[in-house]
């Protein structure tokens, strides 16, 4: 939380921040994962209608938390000069459960793409069949 706690006065100095232009150049519109988070919030074993003071706050700590992460992945890639899936996971490799738990969601989209991909050719053969 280095930039939140920095101040308004930190978005006004100049400097080689790799972070700071899309700061101030993205305005980001609040609200849109609140429905979601009170969802999840409620299958954590929170109240159906959380206080909306909760889920704004919730809802910025992860925003904070993914827009952390993907310019971590971001710098990892600038030497390659090309962001992919392996620089998530190498920034997460130390956290297990969410290490698993990407591993299983991305194997789990691999399934429903070969899943797919049978499907259209299945729909192809009785498209020329008949």
């Amino acid at each position: 939380m280095h930039n939140s706690s920095a101040g308004p006065a930190s978005k006004t100095k100049v400097g080689s921040s790799h972070s700071q232009p899309s700061e101030t150049s993205f305005k980001r519109k609040r609200g849109v994962f609140q429905k979601d988070l009170q969802h999840m919030m409620y299958g954590f074993g929170d109240d159906p209608n959380p206080l909306p003071e909760t889920v704004t706050l919730l809802e910025d700590i992860v925003v904070e938390y993914v827009t952390e992460l993907v310019h971590k992945a971001q710098d990892i890639a600038s030497k390659r000069g090309k962001l992919l899936t392996e620089d998530f996971l190498f920034l997460i490799r130390k956290d297990f459960p969410k290490l698993h738990r990407c591993t299983e969601l991305l194997s789990m989209n691999e399934e429903l793409k070969q899943a797919r991909k049978a499907f259209e050719v299945d729909e192809e053969k009785l498209a020329t069949v008949d």
